[in-house]
């Protein structure tokens, strides 16, 4: 049998929040497969460092995705460099810690604007060209929390489960355009997000983590869209 082949050569990424942790392991498996690359972090130094370490052709956008202007310069910057855009992975940092009723507004705010409207303008800017290019990819890296929510993660059990009601229905209006619209729901990882939060126990490995957001990317996985994949090592306990 021929090994699997993602039809990922000569596409065009966004990666957000690459320079580190789940977005760089999604970002090492999409060039893995030949695709280039527009990267985003608001750690210029680090970004640059992890695109040079990368055998594919990249462009570095050192910028706070939560901008509301960020996700088009993105789709800009692939559009000007490679002449299309193809496909999305959208991620961004985790709110605080919080219990359900402890949380305040402004902190909710902000947990929205990183962890469901970000995701959202991305999706909205790049949505344009995949439909010109009928093809398209959009993942987005949330939480297994949208299962099963935390209790000491209420800021984020919030905006992610509002990011997954909205792919939920965005996904049907995108399927007829080549369009897969798709969440990818982490447990715990090893990344500097688990050392804050202090967890233990089995940790997934980020670059692993990266070749399941290649998948839904690819080629094979064109019948895939409207759902929430957990990656969580069995965590998750719920039957849906």
């Amino acid at each position: 049998m021929q090994a699997m082949d993602l039809g990922l050569s000569g596409r065009v990424a966004i990666v957000t929040g690459a320079s580190k942790g789940l977005g760089l392991g999604a970002a090492k498996a999409l060039a893995a497969e030949g695709a280039k690359l527009v990267l985003c972090a608001r750690d210029a130094e680090r970004l640059e460092a992890a695109a040079g370490a990368l055998t594919t052709e990249t462009v570095t956008l050192a910028a706070d995705v939560t901008e509301p202007g960020t996700p088009a310069r993105l789709a800009e910057a692939a559009i000007e460099r490679f002449g299309g855009l193809h496909i999305v992975v959208a991620n961004a940092g985790g709110p605080p810690q919080a219990r359900a009723l402890d949380v305040e507004g402004d902190a909710m705010h902000a947990a929205v604007e990183s962890n469901m409207l970000s995701s959202i303008r991305l999706a909205q800017a790049a949505v344009p060209h995949m439909r010109e290019a009928g093809w398209g990819r959009i993942c987005l890296i949330t939480s297994y929390a949208v299962k099963q929510p935390i209790p000491t993660l209420a800021y984020s059990n919030a905006a992610r489960a509002g990011l997954w009601a909205w792919a939920k229905t965005a996904a049907q209006d995108l399927v007829d355009d080549g369009i897969t619209l798709n969440l990818v729901c982490p447990g715990p990882h090893a990344t500097d997000r688990a050392i804050e939060l202090g967890l233990q126990g089995p940790m997934g490995d980020p670059d692993d983590f990266g070749k399941v957001v290649a998948f839904l990317c690819s080629q094979p996985a064109d019948f895939v869209s409207g759902a929430a994949l957990q990656v969580d090592g069995a965590q998750t306990v719920g039957l849906l």
